[in-house]
Protein backbone atom coordinates (compact mmCIF):
# COMPACT_ATOMS: atom_id res chain seq x y z
CA UNK A 1 0.00 0.00 0.00
CA UNK A 2 0.95 3.49 -1.16
CA UNK A 3 0.20 6.53 1.04
CA UNK A 4 -1.15 9.15 -1.46
CA UNK A 5 -1.56 12.31 1.06
CA UNK A 6 -2.63 13.03 4.34
CA UNK A 7 -4.42 15.30 6.62
CA UNK A 8 -5.27 16.81 10.24
CA UNK A 9 -9.00 17.31 10.51
CA UNK A 10 -10.32 19.82 12.68
CA UNK A 11 -13.48 19.84 14.03
CA UNK A 12 -15.75 23.21 13.57
CA UNK A 13 -18.72 25.23 14.49
CA UNK A 14 -18.84 27.39 11.48
CA UNK A 15 -17.49 26.06 8.39
CA UNK A 16 -17.40 29.67 6.99
CA UNK A 17 -16.03 31.48 9.88
CA UNK A 18 -13.08 28.85 10.08
CA UNK A 19 -12.32 28.51 6.69
CA UNK A 20 -12.07 32.55 6.40
CA UNK A 21 -9.58 32.43 9.54
CA UNK A 22 -7.14 29.62 7.99
CA UNK A 23 -7.11 31.57 4.81
CA UNK A 24 -6.42 35.04 7.22
CA UNK A 25 -3.19 33.20 8.40
CA UNK A 26 -2.20 32.39 4.55
CA UNK A 27 -3.30 28.71 4.16
CA UNK A 28 -4.94 28.54 0.44
CA UNK A 29 -8.59 26.66 0.07
CA UNK A 30 -7.97 23.80 -1.54
CA UNK A 31 -11.35 22.40 -1.60
CA UNK A 32 -14.77 22.60 -0.46
CA UNK A 33 -17.96 20.31 -0.30
CA UNK A 34 -20.71 22.97 1.13
CA UNK A 35 -20.73 22.46 4.87
CA UNK A 36 -19.94 18.82 4.68
CA UNK A 37 -15.94 19.19 4.36
CA UNK A 38 -13.23 21.30 3.39
CA UNK A 39 -9.57 21.22 3.18
CA UNK A 40 -7.35 24.53 3.95
CA UNK A 41 -3.47 23.99 2.62
CA UNK A 42 -0.08 25.34 3.62
CA UNK A 43 3.18 24.34 2.66
CA UNK A 44 3.86 20.69 4.18
CA UNK A 45 0.03 20.75 5.74
CA UNK A 46 -3.42 19.69 4.34
CA UNK A 47 -6.46 20.58 7.38
CA UNK A 48 -9.55 19.25 6.84
CA UNK A 49 -12.15 20.97 8.39
CA UNK A 50 -15.30 19.40 9.71
CA UNK A 51 -18.65 20.59 11.07
CA UNK A 52 -19.22 19.08 14.64
CA UNK A 53 -18.55 19.60 17.98
CA UNK A 54 -20.72 21.27 20.33
CA UNK A 55 -20.57 24.30 23.12
CA UNK A 56 -18.19 21.39 24.81
CA UNK A 57 -15.93 20.01 22.55
CA UNK A 58 -12.54 21.19 21.83
CA UNK A 59 -9.33 20.17 20.01
CA UNK A 60 -7.85 18.71 23.47
CA UNK A 61 -3.76 18.94 24.17
CA UNK A 62 -3.89 19.36 19.88
CA UNK A 63 -1.32 22.18 18.37
CA UNK A 64 -0.41 23.04 15.35
CA UNK A 65 2.74 25.17 14.08
CA UNK A 66 3.61 27.07 11.23
CA UNK A 67 7.35 27.74 10.73
CA UNK A 68 7.86 31.53 9.14
CA UNK A 69 10.66 33.59 8.17
CA UNK A 70 9.66 36.85 9.24
CA UNK A 71 8.49 36.35 13.12
CA UNK A 72 7.73 40.75 12.87
CA UNK A 73 5.58 39.86 9.81
CA UNK A 74 3.64 36.83 11.55
CA UNK A 75 3.15 39.43 14.40
CA UNK A 76 1.82 41.73 12.25
CA UNK A 77 -0.17 39.56 9.88
CA UNK A 78 -2.24 38.56 13.46
CA UNK A 79 -2.38 41.70 14.71
CA UNK A 80 -4.24 43.30 11.22
CA UNK A 81 -6.43 40.62 11.38
CA UNK A 82 -7.57 41.18 14.81
CA UNK A 83 -6.20 37.45 16.19
CA UNK A 84 -5.01 37.84 19.72
CA UNK A 85 -1.87 36.30 20.66
CA UNK A 86 -2.00 34.45 23.79
CA UNK A 87 1.57 33.92 24.49
CA UNK A 88 4.84 34.74 22.94
CA UNK A 89 8.25 33.48 23.86
CA UNK A 90 11.75 33.26 22.97
CA UNK A 91 12.56 29.62 24.41
CA UNK A 92 16.43 30.57 23.46
CA UNK A 93 17.48 27.41 22.13
CA UNK A 94 14.93 26.31 19.09
CA UNK A 95 13.14 29.56 18.09
CA UNK A 96 10.64 32.66 18.59
CA UNK A 97 6.90 31.54 19.36
CA UNK A 98 3.54 33.77 18.87
CA UNK A 99 0.38 30.81 19.95
CA UNK A 100 -3.06 31.95 19.31
CA UNK A 101 -6.28 30.17 18.90
CA UNK A 102 -8.69 29.52 16.09
CA UNK A 103 -12.21 30.29 16.31
CA UNK A 104 -13.18 26.93 18.10
CA UNK A 105 -10.13 26.83 20.40
CA UNK A 106 -7.51 24.78 18.61
CA UNK A 107 -3.71 25.95 19.39
CA UNK A 108 -1.94 27.42 16.66
CA UNK A 109 1.62 28.69 16.82
CA UNK A 110 4.07 30.41 14.36
CA UNK A 111 7.79 29.84 15.39
CA UNK A 112 10.61 31.65 13.77
CA UNK A 113 13.48 28.76 14.48
CA UNK A 114 16.88 29.39 15.17
CA UNK A 115 18.50 26.68 13.24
Amino acid sequence: MKLNGSNVTIMVKDMSKSIAFYESIGLKLQQRWGDNYAMVEGPGITLGIHPGGNENSNSGDLSIGFMVDSFEEAKSLLQKNNIKITHEADDGKSGNYLYFSDPDGTVLYFVKPKW
